[in-house]
C-alpha cells in the first residue's frame, strides 16, 4: 500500500540529519519502555516482523509523524493488539482517562483472535528449487504497481530501469507474509539505479542501490 511511510524521493520534508556522535539509542526512559512494549505486543498478538511493519506503515499521518519515532511504535503496538483482539478498540484511551482521574467505562476484554501463524524456519532466508530469473549485469525494470496491501517496493523506483549488481539468497516475501498468506520465498536482487533515471536530468549524478524481490522486477524490452 502507498502510505505515509513511503517517503523516499518525496519533497517537502527538509534536510536529513545524520546521527550525532555518541547519540544514545533511547534519549528518554519512556522510549526504551516503548521499544520493549512493542516487541512484547508483537509476540502477544501473534504477529511476524512483516505484519508489524504493515501495522506501522498503515498508520495515518498524525499517528506516524506527530508522536515521534517511538511514539509511532506504540501506535503500531496498539493496532496489533486490537487487530488480534487482545485489547478492545478504545481500551487504552479509556484506561488513560481513568488514570488521569476521570471515570469512564472501559470496554470489556474481547475473545482473542490471534493469527494462526508459525514460520517454517528461523529468520527470513529460505531455499527455493528454481534458478534466479535475472542475472548480475542484466537491465531490469521495477514494476509500476500500487498493491492494495503491504509491499517493500518503494514508490520512487517503480517504473524505472536499473542494472542488477548482485543476486541475493531467497527470502520470505513481506507482501504475503505480512498478511499471513504464506512465506512465498523468492530471490532478492541488488539493483543499481542512476539518480537521473529516478529524478530526471537535473538531478545530481549518483547511483542508488536498492534490494528488490524477484516479483517486483520485469525484463526490459
Amino acid at each position: 500500500m502507498d502510505g505515509i511511510a513511503d517517503m523516499g524521493g518525496t519533497e517537502g520534508w527538509g534536510p536529513t540529519h545524520p546521527p550525532r556522535r555518541g547519540e544514545r539509542v533511547f534519549e528518554e526512559p519512556w522510549q526504551g519502555r516503548a521499544f520493549a512494549v512493542t516487541l512484547l505486543s508483537q509476540r502477544v498478538a501473534g504477529y511476524n516482523v512483516d505484519a508489524f511493519r504493515h501495522a506501522l506503515e498503515s498508520l495515518d499521518r498524525a499517528a506516524y509523524l506527530d508522536d515521534g519515532y517511538y511514539g509511532r511504535w506504540l501506535n503500531a503496538a496498539e493496532r496489533m493488539l486490537t487487530r488480534s483482539a487482545i485489547l478492545a478498540p478504545g481500551a487504552i484511551d479509556a484506561r488513560a482517562r481513568n488514570l488521569r482521574g476521570e471515570h469512564v467505562e472501559e470496554p470489556p476484554v474481547p475473545e482473542p483472535a490471534r493469527p494462526d501463524y508459525a514460520p517454517t524456519a528461523p529468520g527470513s532466508l529460505r531455499t527455493v528449487d528454481v534458478e534466479p530469473a535475472f542475472a548480475a549485469g542484466e537491465r531490469v525494470r521495477a514494476k509500476d504497481m500500487s498493491p492494495a496491501g503491504h509491499t517493500r517496493l518503494a514508490r520512487y523506483v517503480r517504473g524505472h530501469t536499473g542494472v542488477v549488481e548482485l543476486v541475493q539468497p531467497a527470502a520470505v516475501l513481506p507482501d504475503t507474509n505480512a498478511h499471513f498468506l504464506g512465506e512465498n520465498p523468492q530471490y532478492v536482487y541488488t539493483v543499481r539505479f542512476d539518480s537521473q533515471e529516478l529524478w530526471g536530468p537535473d538531478a545530481e549524478p549518483f547511483a542508488v542501490t536498492v534490494e528488490l524481490f524477484e516479483s517486483y522486477l520485469e525484463k526490459t524490452a
